[in-house]
């Protein structure tokens, strides 16, 4: 009932397709009812929650459907593929997505960490990097309590938070906790270099400078780097690099304007490493993407 809840209050805020900011800093109500094949975008730590249809994610070539039995928990910046390829008008994506407070969910895993008697849940489903859990009783009550601060603009600015952190904690304790807790948590050298890597894109980066930042080695770096992302570094980079790159084309920047953007030097080299990873040209590519809002 507590799903259906849910539903309810997205489509009075959202009675058509769109995607909607609400009270509620960081919370975001999308409904769309158009199929798009994934594409390529770079999900920022993030939860989403659908309680109609069926949202995709592949990464690193592995597919992961997610639906209204099992929520999606991105705890590091991560370069996806995302899409509705299966939705329609009469069966339409609807659900709410949720930016990852850094600092809280830190002080949380840290507290959790510390406490005694912490039940301690393995992470299910993908990986460290993008995890999915099923929708058990903790999380769903957390999540409707949320979604009713959008009725009232005052509740949510004093109450939000609070109930921010109620649902960050139900996520913490399910099934992505262990891997949310290794992100944000003692140990979260990787999440913190991919921190980095995304504010440093145009920089050239190497395994060692990678390493050195977190005082690894460099194969326990490589090693640490791809149980957590299903990666190796610079696979990962090169990923960063070309789904930023093609967002911005998709958002209308030319094709040597992206490039220059996330470090290329050369845009022959671009061009070649965009068509090999995606099928097409950067420039054709460009001239056939559409998104409806809510689909990435």
């Amino acid at each position: 009932m507590s799903k259906d809840q849910i539903k309810q209050l997205i489509e009075r805020h959202l009675p058509e397709a769109g995607l909607i900011e609400t009270a509620l800093k960081g919370v975001r109500f999308f409904h769309v009812t158009e199929a798009i094949p994934c594409a390529p975008v770079v999900y920022e730590p993030t939860l989403v929650a659908i309680v109609s249809g069926v949202k995709e994610a592949i990464l690193d070539g592995n597919h992961h459907a997610y639906d209204s039995s099992r929520y999606l928990l991105c705890p590091m910046t991560m370069p996806v593929e995302a899409g509705t390829p299966h939705v329609t008008k009469q069966n339409p994506l609807i659900g709410v997505m949720i930016s990852l407070d850094a600092r809280v969910m830190r002080e949380l895993a840290l507290e959790m960490d510390a406490a005694p008697g912490v039940k301690r849940t393995p992470g299910g489903g993908v990986s460290q990097g993008l995890t999915l859990a099923r929708w058990d009783a903790d999380f769903t009550q957390a999540l409707l309590r949320l979604v009713e601060l959008a009725d009232d603009a005052m509740d949510a600015a004093v109450l939000g938070p609070g109930r921010l952190r109620e649902l960050y904690y139900a996520a913490l304790k399910g099934d992505a906790g262990a891997a949310a807790r290794r992100a944000f948590g003692v140990g979260n050298e990787i999440a913190r270099t991919i921190d980095y890597l995304s504010s440093h894109l145009k920089e050239p980066v190497t395994i060692d400078d990678m390493a050195a930042q977190v005082g690894m080695s460099r194969a326990v770096f490589h090693r640490r780097f791809k149980e957590a992302t299903t990666m190796s570094p610079i696979q990962f980079v090169k990923s960063m690099r070309l789904n930023n790159a093609a967002m911005r084309i998709a958002g209308g920047m030319t094709v040597n304007e992206a490039a220059m953007d996330v470090g290329y030097v050369s845009s022959s080299q671009f061009s070649r490493e965009f068509k090999r990873m995606y099928g097409q040209s950067p420039r054709h590519w460009g001239q056939s993407q559409h998104f409806p809002a809510g689909t990435v």
